[in-house]
């Protein structure tokens, strides 16, 4: 296949500085989690982009200097000259693809704690940010900076910049945003310095100009210089000569770096789900840049549609299409658009997985990719995977995201597989949650795959085929996969957080109960103890049919876990627009004649009680497994039909997310050969010197 035309722009060169990316698909800097600690893991995971044609790879943050300092989470650091040979090697991994390698220099002005190095955080005026992360929040104030740690500062730039080139990075970035660096001083909010480097925007700008001259100078002649700089905030400051703030610093330093890369302030609105933003929604701090300077200017917003991306270059909001989360999805994606196979786009669902688990300290995942961080560690290939044997055939059952997944990459492989659904629908839990307010965006998992398999010759796919045991017998297989699903309990929470027996009785439900379509009878209690989506958005689907809603957790925040995908802020301010009222901190004990019993979840708790005509408990999920575990009791009939293993996968084996079913879907595909060794995983290991 052939590129279509209209996508021509988007595979045009740009110069930026002394360099020309070869297209204008920019992978902006963002974490994966793996920081200096895990450079093979990090390599591989940037490797692929630049395989799958994005013109521009760049690293995470990359701190300048010990004093910026952001453990626990995993950074990137150009310290001394044995991190330059950690960097090195994404460098090289990136330039074996033809591709653009940046690094994005960052120092924290007083936004981190150095709870590693333990060196007292520095800042433009001893000002800190308050966060409701906890991992986050700081609990040692910045002082402000002496004038000779200003000039120390610049002088860390320097030496953090020739580190990077002798890394062999082509794209060096200065980090000017969300009051990282010289974006403290900056803004009028975080600077009260009345030195020259204060009061006036014409001092407050002067460390951002200094940083940008010095860097431009040390390696200016090869490297082009990137300023990352955030514009929300400064976009509310009024100007005397602009519009804003934000204006008036662009246009004050217009065309000295080589590259303006636009982001914003608030990594929450920045990173955002598509239960609460569309794709594209950056565009008014970005929209207005292009008319201030003549260099390239590059932004994000979750393009997945080249239509879209096609739209952002010919409106001239944007020069190059940065994507941090869609190239995760789908590390391929530039070279789908440019082989005319933009229709196997594997779409970013934002659903924020990715976001997680940079929180939990580990590896970038993805709940549409799975090879994703196992680029390394176990070889998984984004777009190829190792072919099996044709002449073995796979029974999958069940069509949720974990079966679909296995029948895909089984179908990959080449096996002869056959996906039988019980159902008339593909797609299982995601094609029940998709319809739920926020989360149209997650049926992606289903259509991505579904639309695949359709292509695929040696994938057969029987709706409406329940299965039992004796079927399965009969039908005549090599292997067979379980992938059934899980279904919600009616379980409470005993005093010490383990499943206690489920609330059986009239007028209690379960999410699986509202998803079919019943409306329960008001006033309702939503009991969330999942924590996550399924308590904020049924209540959400249920005020909108008029009901009264009440939602009791045992946790101190309504969907307490979603702190961690940047959703928790969004989810409490949707509550309270709905009128949803809010109990923390509470369990559910009983529930009869009307009335809901509740009990503090503090020792010695005070027990209360609500009216309640309706319950719906959100709360643990029990699999499906019962046609998995009376297929392995048949072991001489599975003999004699001549199937020679049986596995579950997914929520039928381990109730999760949908991360986990593709993952498991996926996995199993990869290793359901015969006689299939062991799988291994890779490790960094520090070398002692």
């Amino acid at each position: 296949m052939t590129r279509n035309t209209r996508y021509d722009v988007l595979f045009e060169p740009v110069k930026i500085g002394p360099v020309t990316a070869p297209n204008r698909f920019y992978n902006v800097p963002h974490d994966l989690g793996t920081g200096n600690g895990m450079p093979h893991v990090h390599a591989g995971m940037r490797e692929v982009r630049a395989e799958g044609g994005w013109g521009v790879v760049n690293t995470g943050y990359c701190s300048i200097h010990p004093s910026a300092d952001e453990s626990p989470f995993p950074f990137c650091h150009l310290w001394d000259d044995d991190d330059t040979k950690s960097l090195s090697l994404v460098v090289d991994s990136v330039h074996k693809h033809g591709s653009l390698a940046g690094v994005e220099l960052w120092w924290h002005s007083g936004t981190t704690s150095n709870r590693m190095t333990r060196m007292s955080p520095m800042s433009a005026s001893g000002i800190c940010y308050n966060t409701n992360i906890p991992n986050w929040m700081p609990l040692v104030r910045s002082r402000p900076m002496e004038k000779e740690e200003i000039q120390d500062l610049r002088r860390w730039y320097v030496e953090a910049a020739k580190r990077a080139k002798s890394a062999g990075f082509d794209i060096i970035y200065v980090y000017c945003g969300m009051g990282f660096g010289p974006n403290q001083f900056l803004q009028s909010k975080l600077n009260k310095r009345t030195d020259e480097y204060g009061g006036s925007f014409e001092n407050r700008i002067r460390l951002m100009r200094e940083v940008l001259e010095d860097v431009k100078e040390a390696v200016g002649d090869t490297c082009a210089v990137a300023a990352r700089f955030s514009t929300d905030d400064m976009l509310k400051v009024p100007s005397n000569n602009y519009p804003s703030e934000a204006h008036e610093t662009i246009a004050t330093l217009s065309d000295l770096p080589d590259l303006w890369d636009i982001k914003s302030s608030d990594w929450n609105r920045e990173v955002a789900t598509a239960r609460f933003y569309d794709s594209g929604h950056q565009e008014p701090w970005t929209s207005f840049v292009k008319e201030l300077t003549d260099k390239p200017v590059v932004g994000v917003g979750r393009f997945t549609s080249p239509d879209e991306m096609v739209g952002q270059i010919k409106r001239g909001v944007l020069d190059l299409i940065g994507a941090a989360r869609p190239s995760i999805a789908d590390p391929f994606l530039p070279n789908k658009i440019n082989e005319g196979k933009e229709d196997e786009i594997r779409e970013c669902i934002g659903c924020n997985i990715c976001v997680s688990t940079y929180h939990d300290g580990v590896p970038v995942r993805c709940t549409q990719n799975p090879t994703m961080g196992e680029e390394w560690r176990r070889k998984w290939h984004p777009v190829n995977i190792p072919a099996g044997n044709p002449e073995k055939s796979v029974l999958v059952v069940g069509a949720g995201p974990a079966g679909l997944e296995c029948a895909l990459s089984l179908g990959q492989r080449g096996f002869s597989a056959t996906l039988a659904e019980a159902t008339d629908e593909l797609g299982g839990r995601v094609s029940r949650e998709a319809p739920l307010p926020g989360l149209s965006s997650w049926a992606r998992v289903r259509d991505y795959r579904v639309g695949q398999l359709q292509t695929m010759v040696n994938v057969d796919i029987y709706r409406d085929s329940p299965l039992t045991a004796d079927d399965i017998l009969e039908f005549g297989c090599d292997h067979v996969v379980v992938a059934t699903g899980a279904k919600w309990s009616k379980e409470l929470l005993g005093k010490d957080t383990y499943p206690a027996a489920p609330l059986e009785g009239e007028n209690v439900y379960t999410p699986d109960d509202v998803m079919a379509g019943f409306v329960p009878v008001g006033p309702i209690v939503i009991y969330d103890f999942d924590h996550y989506y399924m308590g904020g958005c049924l209540a959400e689907l249920l005020t909108s049919k008029g009901c009264d809603v009440t939602i009791v957790t045992p946790a101190s925040a309504v969907s307490a876990w979603t702190v961690m995908n940047n959703e928790a802020d969004e989810i409490r301010q949707r509550m309270n627009e709905l009128g949803v009222t809010l109990c923390f901190e509470n369990r559910v004990t009983g529930f009869e004649n009307g009335t809901l019993q509740l009990e503090s979840i503090f020792k010695n708790g005070k027990a209360t009680t609500m009216k309640c005509e309706s319950l719906i408990i959100v709360g643990n999920k029990l699999p499906n497994d019962g046609l998995y575990h009376d297929l392995k009791s048949k072991v001489q009939e599975m003999d004699q039909a001549g199937i020679k293993s049986v596995r579950s996968i997914g929520d039928c084996q381990a109730p999760g997310l949908i991360v986990h079913a593709v993952y498991s879907g996926h996995e199993c595909a990869r290793n359901i050969d015969d006689n299939a060794p062991t799988e291994t995983f890779l490790f960094e290991k520090p070398i002692l010197k």
